[in-house]
């Protein structure tokens, strides 16, 4: 009976995939919707009150209809990858498969961002008032900067630190600083940095699910992680690069504990290792925890533990030996969050929009898929409990952990604007939804994701 039991649970969401075609583009159609809502509404606060502190609501981007070298090659990466990534994720060897998923990420990002230009496309982006590089030459003397570093957190005293250096843990831009160091110094070279790095994170989600869920859905997930709209806001920003550091704590440590790796104990503690430069990266990204929890839930284990936390606490023992006080800084953050935009933006307006920004981050085709996964969530959950969880629902589970994150991250309003690149970290994990969709179609949402990128990138300046 329990046999019999099971083969219904695995065969239940198969069948599902085959159907609710209306209801998945109802779900776009929904997610159309709000982005049109949050423009209109976005609009008319900033007609009469100018508190949004964008200038194309909800995006932080302005319009400015333009082409440029990427013009010719981003459509052809498109096209190159409807017509043949799924077909291609099906057949490759899994070890071809995933260095060909990194380069069509790398060609799809590149070419997206050429769409502005070299200079202001990539050279340029992370060298701006508000950028890492322009707080470079201050930490000559790194101890004394570390020690010193929450002295210049807060708008007023003398040296406050540039926004994205006083808003993000001196691990972010001491990764700017060890590239000047080492002769990779510049716009150009950290746009670069941020790229190369940052489009492995999908190689990352691809092993995560490969281990968590099965090798199929891993296949089926890899055009949609290739072809995602938010490779807008990969090139070029940082958050790029964290989104990559944060995968592969998430996939060394699925790696761990499902045993599927030669050396277990390396890959838990390079997990907490990666984990703890998470946390030094990006405050929020501590939410990391949840999808990490949600992982040894699926594998049903606790063995990579210790070894996880002994590698998480070595970035974390590092900065705090060298005088960086990590809770200290984040309420000096919070304090300095509200002396600027983050104090005027309305929170009943964000808490909305700022979903709409992820739905047109993520694209359609995501949408879609997580429509099924709220759909099979009653169902996983219980599955979860008994310990009796199929392939799609474990893919189900991770999403969702993927979506409470960002969750929390909304609710908590410290992300009022800007989510669109600040939430690639969580974002990345929604994309795999798309697999859940059935083979009919599969490259009409294809093309769907591709379209809501390019008709970004030429029609906006995003400002990232």
């Amino acid at each position: 009976m329990k046999t019999e039991e099971r083969a219904e649970q695995r065969t239940e969401p198969e069948r599902g995939r085959r159907s609710g075609g209306r209801a998945d583009l109802a779900a776009a159609g929904g997610a159309v919707l709000l982005v049109a809502a949050a423009v209109l509404v976005g609009r008319n606060i900033e007609d009469y009150a100018r508190v949004l502190y964008v200038h194309w609501p909800p995006l932080l981007a302005s319009w400015y209809p333009h082409i440029g070298p990427g013009t010719a090659a981003a459509p052809a990466v498109a096209v190159a990858v409807v017509a043949y990534g799924p077909g291609l994720a099906a057949r490759l060897r899994w070890r071809t498969l995933l260095p060909v998923c990194w380069g069509a990420s790398l060609a799809w990002v590149f070419s997206l961002a050429l769409i502005d230009g070299w200079g202001r496309g990539i050279a340029e982006r992370l060298t701006t008032k508000h950028e890492y590089l322009r707080g470079i030459s201050r930490f000559d003397d790194i101890g004394a900067a570390l020690r010193g570093f929450n002295d210049h957190i807060l708008i007023g005293p003398p040296g406050n630190w540039p926004t994205h250096i006083a808003g993000h843990p001196p691990g972010a831009t001491l990764t700017f600083v060890l590239l000047d160091r080492v002769g990779l110094g510049g716009g150009a070279w950290a746009g670069v940095w941020c790229i190369v790095t940052g489009t492995t994170a999908a190689v990352a989600a691809l092993v995560a699910v490969r281990v968590l869920a099965d090798e199929r859905t891993a296949r089926r997930a890899a055009p949609f992680l290739v072809l995602a709209p938010v490779a807008v806001w990969a090139g070029t920003s940082a958050d790029g690069y964290f989104a990559a550091v944060a995968a592969w704590s998430v996939a060394l440590l699925a790696l761990a504990a499902t045993g599927k790796v030669r050396s277990p104990a390396a890959a838990a503690l390079g997990s907490g290792l990666l984990y703890g430069l998470t946390c030094y990266l990006s405050y929020g990204l501590a939410l990391i925890a949840l999808l990490l929890v949600t992982v040894l839930l699926l594998a049903r284990t606790a063995r990579p533990v210790p070894l996880f936390v002994l590698g998480a606490l070595v970035v974390p023992a590092a900065f705090t030996l060298a005088g960086f006080n990590w809770w200290e800084a984040y309420h000096l953050l919070v304090e300095r969050y509200y002396q600027a935009a983050g104090g005027f933006r309305p929170y009943w307006y964000w808490v909305w929009a700022n979903l709409a920004c992820t739905a047109i981050a993520i694209g359609p085709a995501t949408v879609a898929g997580l429509r099924r996964t709220a759909t099979a969530t009653p169902g996983a959950l219980n599955a979860l409990r008994t310990g009796t969880t199929a392939v799609p629902q474990r893919l189900v589970l991770v999403v969702l952990a993927a979506f409470l994150m960002l969750l929390a991250a909304d609710l908590s309003g410290m992300s009022k604007a800007e989510t669109e690149r600040i939430w690639q970290p969580f974002m990345l994990w929604l994309l795999p939804a798309a697999a859940l969709l059935p083979d009919r179609g599969r490259r009409g949402w294809l093309a769907a994701q591709a379209a809501v990128a390019l008709l970004v990138n030429h029609l906006l300046w995003t400002g990232w």
